[in-house]
């Protein structure tokens, strides 16, 4: 929800030293969350001024576009000459003036320029030009005082701040202004002057007839009739600037005034056009086989537990998500229904993701709205069309099914004791009607009740938690808890741990991976179709279509992480994973038992459900490729080959402290040439070796990728996690440079001397390669080092690194008299 802080003076006398930045922090402290904080309108700089047309000549060009050449008074001696390609103001009207050396919005920059054969010494502006709505007819003429030469952005209260509120499902009343600046009031202690306070219409049943058809799909609906729109009437730059500010489209006059009240107040209107509407308006649940045409013109098949808004032609609009096509009012709409209504949450909300359709309205709906909004919203939109359009109120109708009123005990000490603190009762209470509720306080425990706009306020623990955000987290003290005395690590947590320790002496780096597989990677693997490994459980709702299943082995998540530091300039990989994989076996798994909620479960209940589940038997993998011993002066370095991958299992085997027998096989995804098996006791354990070339083309790898996988439960010990250390995944930049010094000089110092003076972006220095020969001189020797740069939080661009590599030359020089070789 994006707050305005101009909108939320209306209701509400903040300080004039509050800013944006102010607000947000008190309004964080009470436990909302605060995303940003803009400025809109601060960035249009220099003279954007009233003025007044005094003159003007329609001119007709060669390109068959008719252009004005006015006289505008700025207030200046002389008037200034503007060309203007817009025709909808008249002599004597006041316009937003651009003078040469102003910006606009977007740093469009204002300059006296030579165009249509005359100097344009300015620009008069229209509403989108200055960021304050639409074009709807062109250039903003102002209305009511305004004086010639004032600042026009001042006039027209263009500037302003603007809090985003990512609001959380319990605080759906802070999806409008009326709930932000509740809020607001009670961070500063001060006065709240409710919008919806205003009397309603009454209800005279001279309006659209209505029914509820459904007293599940909605308890109340309120229809008001309007007559007497001007067609022509526009919404005022004010109500555009609101709604641009708040994240919406101007669209027209009676769309953006239910708009503006939903925004206002929380509550979702609708508008029909009535010379559309057949008969009385019904809320109904579907009916087989119906089908509705929504406004975005998407034909959607109605589903029997959809909500629907019907008149006697069928469905006009799925209730409090979106209207129907049929009844869409338009340029020409002078006669409106407005409908307001309390709908089921649940029904909006399934009605919602069933159609995969999400509005402004559905947002509010199946968080909560307040049952007691319709008549005023309602009244509130009838009241902006006959200021605004010249609408005349007709009658209303309303229906009404009772709601029980929700009453809550609360031990006034409660909330004391929750947060650790002393509250007194006085400020219990208080907090409580602070938040809308009534508070008998005859006897204890009090009785509470909530206001019909915090629905989320249904246990006595909602109410402690008001008391306490409002109180302020900040000033319940932290205090540490005693650590009880344990006995350690258990077992299976010493294996984990020592697993983590071998692979990672042995180069390896621990690489979590998430445990979803798509059909497309075992393919990738070769796994042929009777292969256990393709018996994977498909997710009811995976986070991706791409990967439905649960993994039955960790290779796919391993190489995939291989593949990803490859392409991020880690060229050289060895990486680890210890983690679940899940193989539910041959036979079907039986129901998953849903026991009640009301008990705790039977032992008998807490079988089944164990019974319920797959197989999930817990295994390390190791992914490889690239050298693992680097080049250098020393000599060539080492590729990675499949040897590597059978030493991991040993190191493993070493750690779990069991012997380890290595055998030839043939298995998927393995070269059939290069494939240990890996047996413990007898047991077939796990494989490794080299990828088989296929399934390194088909993944995308780096070639002769080598990989183990090995079951720990199958080894007999136990086992635990331990944390993976924090890569980037910026690209690195390599350069390379080559050093001449005294043979006496250690390299050691020359390389210190380049990661000193290579600065923090520098990651890594080697040596690689030495030379001695009458090319350097006698008594000399060349030093050649690979240097890698790389920043943790972006990459880095050629300068900066040719840059860093520079000064790391220059100070080798410095310290060592290094000369580089061939510069």
């Amino acid at each position: 929800m994006r707050a305005p802080l101009s909108w939320l003076r209306d209701y509400v006398d903040l300080p004039d030293s509050v800013t944006g930045r102010d607000l947000a922090e008190r309004l964080v402290a009470a436990g909302l969350e605060v995303e940003t904080v803009e400025r809109p309108g601060h960035d249009i700089e220099g003279p954007v001024i009233v003025g007044r047309v005094l003159a003007f000549d329609d001119e007709k060009h060669a390109n068959g576009k008719t252009i004005r050449w006015c006289q505008v008074d700025v207030g200046e001696p002389e008037p200034r000459g503007i060309v203007c390609g817009a025709h909808n103001f008249a002599v004597g009207d006041l316009v937003v003036v651009a003078l040469p050396g102003a910006t606009l919005p977007g740093g469009f920059a204002i300059s006296a320029r030579r165009t249509y054969g005359h100097v344009s010494d300015g620009m008069i502006c229209s509403t989108h030009e200055l960021g304050a709505g639409e074009d709807h007819l062109g250039i903003l003429v102002l209305e009511g005082e305004a004086t010639v030469g004032e600042d026009a952005i001042e006039h027209l209260d263009l500037r302003d701040e603007v809090l985003d509120i990512a609001v959380t499902p319990d605080r759906s009343y802070c999806l409008s202004i009326r709930g932000i600046a509740r809020e607001a009031a009670t961070a500063y202690g001060l006065p709240f002057r409710d919008p919806a306070g205003l009397d309603p219409l009454p209800i005279d049943g001279a309006g659209h007839p209505g029914e509820i058809g459904d007293p599940r799909a909605a308890d109340r609906l309120v229809l008001r009739t309007v007559s007497g729109l001007d067609p022509r009437a526009t919404s005022p730059v004010w109500l555009q600037r609101r709604l641009l500010l708040c994240g919406m489209r101007p669209v027209s006059l009676a769309v953006d005034v239910t708009n503006y009240v939903m925004l206002e107040m929380g509550q979702p209107l609708h508008a029909f056009d009535r010379s559309r509407l057949t008969g009385p308006i019904v809320v109904r649940r579907a009916a087989p086989g119906e089908r509705l045409e929504t406004l975005d013109h998407v034909v959607r098949e109605l589903d029997p537990e959809d909500v629907l808004i019907t008149d006697g032609t069928g469905p006009v609009g799925l209730a409090g998500t979106m209207g129907g096509l049929t009844t869409e009012i338009d340029a020409g709409s002078t006669d409106l229904v407005i409908e307001a209504a309390h709908f089921d949450p649940v029904g909006v909300a399934r009605m919602s993701r069933r159609h995969r359709l999400s509005s402004e309205a559905s947002k509010r709906f199946e968080r909560g709205v307040d049952p007691e909004l319709p008549p005023v919203a309602s009244t509130r939109a009838v009241q902006l069309l006959a200021e605004l359009g010249g609408a005349q109120h007709v009658g209303s109708s309303e229906m009404v099914h009772p709601r029980a009123t929700r009453h809550l005990e609360l031990d006034p000490a409660r909330p004391g004791r929750t947060a650790g603190v002393v509250i007194p009762p006085d400020e219990v209470a208080r907090r409580l009607e602070q938040v809308g509720c009534a508070v008998d306080r005859t006897r204890e425990p009090w009785t509470v009740t909530p206001a019909t706009w915090r629905p989320d306020l249904a246990h006595s623990a909602d109410l402690d938690e008001e008391v306490i955000r409002l109180v302020g987290y900040d000033n319940i003290p932290s205090v540490l808890p005693l650590a009880p005395a344990g006995p350690g690590f258990t077992d299976r947590q010493r294996l984990r741990r020592r697993l983590g320790l071998a692979l990672a002496h042995a180069g390896y780096v621990e690489a979590p991976t998430y445990p979803f597989v798509g059909e497309d990677v075992l393919d990738a693997l070769m796994l042929g179709a009777e292969d256990d490994r393709r018996n994977a459980l498909r997710l009811a709702n995976p986070l991706s279509d791409e990967e439905p299943l649960l993994r039955t082995t960790l290779l796919p998540g391993l190489l995939a992480a291989l593949r990803r530091n490859v392409s991020r300039g880690n060229g050289d990989v060895a990486l680890f994973e210890v983690g679940l994989v899940f193989r539910p076996g041959p036979d079907r798994l039986p129901p998953v038992p849903r026991p009640s909620v009301d008990r705790r479960p039977s032992e008998e209940e807490v079988a089944a459900l164990d019974a319920a589940l797959p197989a999930q038997p817990e295994r390390v993998a190791v992914a490889l490729a690239g050298q693992v011993e680097q080049s250098g002066w020393w000599g060539p370095g080492r590729t990675a080959e499949w040897g590597d991958a059978v030493e991991a299992a040993r190191a493993v085997a070493r750690a779990a402290r069991v012997p380890l027998r290595v055998s030839a096989d043939v298995h998927a995804p393995w070269h059939p040439g290069r494939c240990a098996a890996l047996h413990v006791d007898g047991r077939l354990v796990g494989h490794a070796g080299e990828l088989h070339p296929r399934v390194v083309t088909a993944l995308g790898l780096p070639p002769r990728t080598c990989a183990m996988e090995l079951d720990l439960e199958l080894l007999g010990a136990e086992h635990g996690p331990v944390p993976a250390p924090r890569i980037s995944t910026y690209p690195v930049a390599t350069q390379d440079v080559a050093l001449v010094v005294d043979d006496t000089v250690p390299a050691a110092e020359v390389e210190q001397a380049l990661r000193d003076g290579a600065g923090d972006l520098l990651e890594s220095v080697r040596l690689f390669d030495l030379y001695r020969g009458e090319q350097v001189g006698p008594g000399k020797v060349s030093l050649a080092f690979g240097l890698r740069f790389r920043a943790p939080h972006r990459t880095l661009t050629v300068e900066e690194v040719t840059a860093a590599r520079s000064a790391a030359v220059a100070e080798a020089s410095r310290r060592t008299g290094a000369e580089q070789r061939g510069g």
